[in-house]
């Protein structure tokens, strides 16, 4: 009987989905992929099969992530013909200062991830809602919680602390960083794509509608742009990216902006939305001929040129620049800007191989580099699935609502 790991990453109004089977040796192959999108407003699930078996039709019974997951669920029932989902991997946003590592998720665990969601109000409420879901729907399936603050836990002391009085610190308010499972993976692919620079000071920029950046020295992380927030950082599609905190304090005297309002601005009108008043799709801006989307555009290549410096300065040096991400890998013109900015570090740009899409896209490939990688954050959720199944020798109680 055939095996399946289920990769879930939840979010507000979606769930996104993907398989992978566990072959005899226990090698990964990936498998179909899809979403259930627009939840409680029109739901239509669409998935990938990589072959004439693709689908996409409405589902109106998803009203809710409960009813999604069935909708997911009958299709697996379907899909599978006889397999079994041996374990459900999620993708949850915040581990705070507890899970440095994937963890499986029994009721302690889920009870711990519950008094994070002031960390993460936007993101954390909704993964909780599908692992609650799944053991509600499937108690008999392994879940395991893998983390996107992990990744980071490495960094030095002093890259993680907040400039504040340690009653407030000793509340969990330091810098967590983002989008690790992201830039795990792309630890784990460079010693093969790259085997000069795989253990060396990489630069990962990570950039689509959520963007940060990683400082890694020998595959871990060293310095992050994001903080306490994935809010931080870069500009992104329509978040703020680093703001003058005296920005908030201005608002909230002279527009009587209270919290919630300023989470409307800083999450949801900011960003490449907010300077172009136009879309926070990056492919739009650039088609665009609007002074605006150019201003918008100037801005997001000016940030990143400006948190390359701050990277480089804190690995002492740098060997390598890799994009990834939707932006990262498919925008070449954003690489391209990038790269030009970074002549300073002697850092040259192969125009061709730029456009081709790389890997490599520098002229040499002795240091600096760039890079572009195809990140695979999904892969990197099921390997820890499977890992965390095989250390794992006791059956644990699924968490119920």
């Amino acid at each position: 009987m055939s095996e399946t790991i289920l990769v879930v990453n939840a979010g507000s109004s979606s769930i996104k989905f993907a398989l992978f089977d566990v072959g005899t040796s226990g090698r990964l192959a990936p498998g179909a992929h899809g979403q259930v999108e627009g939840i409680g407003t029109a739901p239509r699930l669409t998935v990938g099969t990589g072959g004439s078996a693709s689908i996409d039709r409405p589902c109106p019974k998803a009203a809710t992530h409960q009813g999604a997951l069935d909708e997911i669920r009958h299709w697996l029932g379907e899909h599978l013909r006889g397999g079994v989902v041996r374990a459900v991997g999620h993708r949850i946003v915040h581990g705070g200062q507890e899970f440095a590592t994937p963890v499986r998720i029994d009721a302690a665990v889920l009870a711990a991830l519950e008094q994070l969601i002031p960390l993460a109000p936007l993101h954390q409420p909704h993964n909780l809602a599908v692992i609650r879901a799944v053991a509600e729907s499937m108690p008999e399936v392994a879940q395991v919680a893998c983390f996107d603050t992990a990744f980071h836990r490495s960094q030095p002391p002093v890259a993680q602390a907040c400039a504040l009085p340690r009653q407030i610190t000793d509340m969990g308010v330091r810098r967590y960083g983002f989008h690790g499972l992201s830039y795990e993976y792309i630890a784990s692919a460079l010693p093969t794509l790259a085997p000069e620079v795989g253990d060396g000071r990489v630069v990962v920029a990570h950039l689509g509608n959520g963007a940060s950046m990683c400082a890694m020295r020998d595959g871990r992380s060293v310095a992050t742009t994001m903080g306490f927030t994935a809010l931080d950082g870069l500009v992104m599609g329509t978040r703020c990216g680093a703001l003058d905190p005296g920005v908030l304090l201005y608002l909230m005297d002279q527009r009587g902006m209270d919290a919630r309002a300023l989470e409307r601005l800083l999450y949801h009108e900011a960003g490449l939305l907010g300077v172009s008043g136009i879309s926070s799709d990056m492919r739009t801006l650039l088609a665009s001929g609007e002074a605006r989307a150019a201003a918008a555009v100037d801005l997001f290549v000016y940030r990143i040129s400006r948190e390359l410096g701050s990277l480089v300065a804190a690995l002492g040096g740098v060997d390598a620049l890799v994009f990834t991400g939707g932006i990262g890998e498919n925008a070449a013109t954003i690489r391209a800007r990038v790269c030009t900015d970074a002549a300073w570090l002697g850092l040259a740009l192969d125009r061709a191989a730029n456009e081709a899409g790389g890997p490599c896209i520098s002229r040499s490939p002795a240091p600096p580099s760039a890079w572009v990688v195809r990140t695979d954050e999904n892969l990197m959720i099921a390997r820890h699935t499977q890992r965390v199944l095989t250390a794992s020798a006791a059956p644990l109680s699924a968490p119920r609502r």
